[in-house]
């Protein structure tokens, strides 16, 4: 079975992360969306909030789950038997940082592959600190989001104000 974990804050996740699912999940038997936990950072959306969202975004897929976790990537990547790790990219500039992190997982645990998918060229600009802010301030971010994930963010924006 090829397994593979596609980790993220997925702080709000959005329609650039569901392309990517949606690729991965067509390439592996079974892809975990597994959502890290810093606990240094101030989430804009609670755990419990994007485990929500994802899930409601993939239930059409029936080899992908929704997890979370804290520490060190390859030592979950590990424990839930996957062999891969999956990234997305949206630009070259996104490539410098991804490919460091994958060299350093290399280094720790060379049996786990990082494979890098391209986003869609209409997802290219999105990233979840984009959404955050368009939302914060007031703007349309339904465009930028699945519509489980507006509802979500459209509520937790409510109890805020």
């Amino acid at each position: 079975m090829r397994k593979a974990v596609y980790p993220g804050s997925f702080d709000p996740p959005t329609l650039g992360h569901l392309d990517v699912i949606e690729r991965a999940a067509r390439q592996f038997d079974e892809v975990i969306v597994a959502i890290g936990i810093n606990r240094a950072k101030t989430p804009f959306l609670e755990i419990e909030d994007r485990i929500c969202a994802l899930e409601r975004c993939v239930k059409t897929f029936s080899n992908v789950k929704i997890d979370s976790f804290e520490g060190l990537l390859v030592a979950y990547v590990r424990s839930k038997g996957a062999t891969a790790i999956v990234r997305g990219l949206r630009a070259t500039s996104d490539f410098d940082y991804e490919f460091q992190i994958a060299m350093a997982n290399r280094r720790m645990d060379p049996t786990i592959e990082t494979i890098f998918l391209m986003t869609k060229d209409e997802h290219s600009f999105l990233s979840s600190t984009v959404v955050r802010e368009v939302a914060v301030l007031g703007g349309n971010y339904q465009g930028f989001v699945p519509p489980e994930v507006a509802e979500i963010i459209g509520e937790r924006l409510r109890e805020k104000s």
